[in-house]
């Protein structure tokens, strides 16, 4: 079933929108596609392509082109405009709602919003909200934190010790965002957000101790309602027959909502300080990100020694 955003709730956690008119229809109207429509060539009588399931958001632009028009024009054009599908009409920078779209809007029972905003500004806020709630989500077991302000996602078998990492970043002045089951979901092309199911919001179990509430322990500042996932942590038992990257040139990946992200193997022995080697994972990973690759470092000096040699080894053999 696709996804709805209900009306209200838009109404409501925006805070930058008013009702005009049809206060009791909000609560019965719902908004089931992120895109936001500027009617333009329906002002002029062109229905053919009319996408009536969007938000109609009319600014300066469509409003005096309405004026200009005769009273039987506008009323046609509005009356056409109004389907019963329509979420609700939206007017930007508090202009004067022409009556007819009044009028049209009784008859088909659609509420009427205003905003102070622009129109270019508001038609930006409420695309990247209805985006983000309209997304397809999904679920992965995991814990996802935040370390130095990039979401890192840390997977692997269950009992491997991802809470326990966990625990340990956030005692190292990090932040949980989710413990046990990440809800997450594409926020554009290349952006993953993850999330924590509100029944585990805060919270993380530890086994041997239960259920602790994070937020509670170690205050605000050590946790956070949602971050973009940039790198997946995959913890596994150590297999000493396993070949694992040493040197940092191969770049392992996985799909999440169609988005590939980086991804990094690190095998859990005891004695290993799992905590600090995602930190420096972390940190690596932002390096080359900007550029500074130690692996690259380490190919050039390897490929400018190897030179030096041979270089050396010529000269010997001429003398």
């Amino acid at each position: 079933m696709p996804g709805k955003v209900e009306l209200s709730k838009l109404f409501e956690d925006t805070n930058v929108l008013h009702v005009y008119q049809g206060k009791e229809l909000i609560k019965n109207r719902a908004v089931t596609v992120s895109d936001i429509y500027r009617p333009g060539l329906e002002l002029t009588g062109y229905f053919d392509f009319y996408p009536s399931n969007r938000i109609q958001l009319l600014g300066r632009t469509e409003i005096s082109y309405a004026n200009m028009l005769d009273h039987e024009s506008r009323l046609e054009v509005f009356n056409k405009m109004a389907t019963s599908e329509t979420p609700c009409f939206l007017i930007s920078r508090s202009l004067p709602v022409p009556r007819e779209l009044s009028e049209a809007a009784v008859k088909k029972q659609i509420p009427i919003l205003t905003t102070p905003e622009s129109t270019t500004y508001i038609l930006s806020v409420l695309t990247q909200y209805l985006r983000e709630h309209l997304a397809e989500r999904t679920s992965i077991h995991g814990v996802l934190v935040e370390i130095n302000g990039m979401g890192v996602l840390i997977t692997g078998a269950s009992g491997v010790g991802k809470s326990e990492t966990a625990l340990a970043l956030i005692q190292r002045g990090h932040r949980l965002i989710a413990d046990d089951r990440v809800d997450v979901y594409q926020r554009d092309h290349d952006t993953i957000v993850g999330e924590a199911p509100k029944i585990l919001n805060h919270l993380m179990e530890i086994r041997g101790i239960g259920i602790i509430d994070i937020k509670d322990m170690f205050g605000v500042g050590a946790v956070k309602d949602h971050t973009e996932i940039k790198l997946v942590i995959k913890l596994e038992n150590w297999d000493p027959k396993a070949n694992y990257d040493r040197l940092g040139f191969d770049q392992d990946k996985r799909e999440i909502c169609n988005v590939e992200v980086p991804q990094v193997t690190i095998p859990v022995k005891v004695g290993r300080n799992l905590e600090i080697i995602i930190e420096i994972a972390a940190l690596n990973f932002r390096a080359k990100q900007m550029g500074f690759d130690a692996s690259i470092t380490f190919q050039k000096q390897l490929a400018n020694l190897i030179n030096q040699n041979t270089q050396a080894d010529e000269v010997k053999g001429e003398k």
